[in-house]
């Protein structure tokens, strides 16, 4: 057995969680992932699973096999990706990572032209809102808001999204306009739950001045596309994205609130692995989008 064949079963193991799921993921049958973890416990003198008739955990030696063999394995695709994407033209597949607003009204605009100008590389942009760990889930590039506290990563700024309280035509017209942020504590608000102040909305003036508004609410989702179709249907006014809605603003189908205050404005960062060799296909997306938001 090769020994790179034996560290991937091992990991697949784990990240699967039992023999039958790892056969499925190698694309191998169950009896020769046994057999692969068998041989590796027998090089090593461990045991590197506990086993029941429910479930299998790692021991401590397994542990400390696995974290190991996930660097390994890093350090292998890394050392391939680099020699295979010092070639004129850079290949392999881009795995990407981006929040679900930002991806849909930015991101996903600009990776034709990526696509275009890099056709040996496969791009893969997953949108999501949660806690990304690049290095189990093959994240090449993450896109976020915010920094990650991570020395093993590289943060490079891109830009910034401001944040604009908006509501629906229809609703201002039975509602009225409100004169101050005070007034938005009784009217209903459609909540974003990603935004870690909930529904204490922050207000910040032109002469510096910020205050805190409890607003009231009795909807909310963790997808920005969701909140914002709420809000146009009248269901409230939101916190959300001007990027997101320029459409609707222009158009009217939306208008913007108390626009001499400012709200949350989230920085966004593109944030890759910290290591000496960058794969070319990772250093051509990083060249390309910070080219573009000097650009935007």
């Amino acid at each position: 057995m090769d020994t790179l064949v034996g560290v991937k079963t091992v990991i697949a193991v784990v990240e699967s969680g039992s023999f039958t799921a790892a056969a499925e993921k190698l694309a191998i049958s169950k009896s020769l992932v046994s057999k692969y973890i068998h041989e590796v416990e027998s090089q090593l003198n461990i045991r590197l699973f506990n086993r029941n008739t429910r479930r299998i955990s790692l021991t401590d030696a397994g542990n400390n096999y696995y974290q190991h063999a996930l660097k390994l394995v890093e350090h292998y695709t890394a050392m391939m990706e680099d020699v295979v994407g010092n070639e004129a033209n850079p290949k392999g597949t881009l795995r990407i990572s981006c929040p679900v607003a930002f991806g849909e009204h930015v991101i996903s605009a600009l990776l034709p032209e990526f696509a275009k100008t890099y056709p040996d590389i496969s791009v893969d942009l997953q949108l999501n809102n949660r806690a990304v760990n690049m290095l189990e889930e093959g994240i090449d590039v993450r896109i976020k808001s915010g920094l990650v506290n991570d020395s093993n990563m590289i943060a490079r700024h891109l830009c910034q999204w401001p944040l604009i309280f908006c509501a629906a035509a229809p609703f201002i017209a039975r509602h009225g306009l409100p004169a101050t942020p005070e007034a938005l504590r009784e009217l209903p608000c459609v909540i974003d739950s990603n935004l870690k102040n909930g529904r204490n909305w922050m207000f910040l003036s032109a002469n510096g001045g910020h205050q805190t508004v409890l607003v009231q609410s009795n909807i909310s989702s963790n997808n920005p596309q969701a909140v914002v179709n709420m809000v146009k249907a009248g269901g409230g006014i939101g916190l959300v994205a001007r990027g997101s809605i320029t459409t609707e603003l222009m158009s009217g189908e939306l208008i913007e609130l108390l626009p001499e205050y400012q709200s949350l404005t989230l920085d966004i960062f593109l944030i890759y692995p910290h290591r000496k060799h960058i794969p070319a296909k990772v250093q051509c997306f990083i060249d390309f989008m910070l080219a573009k938001f000097v650009q935007l």
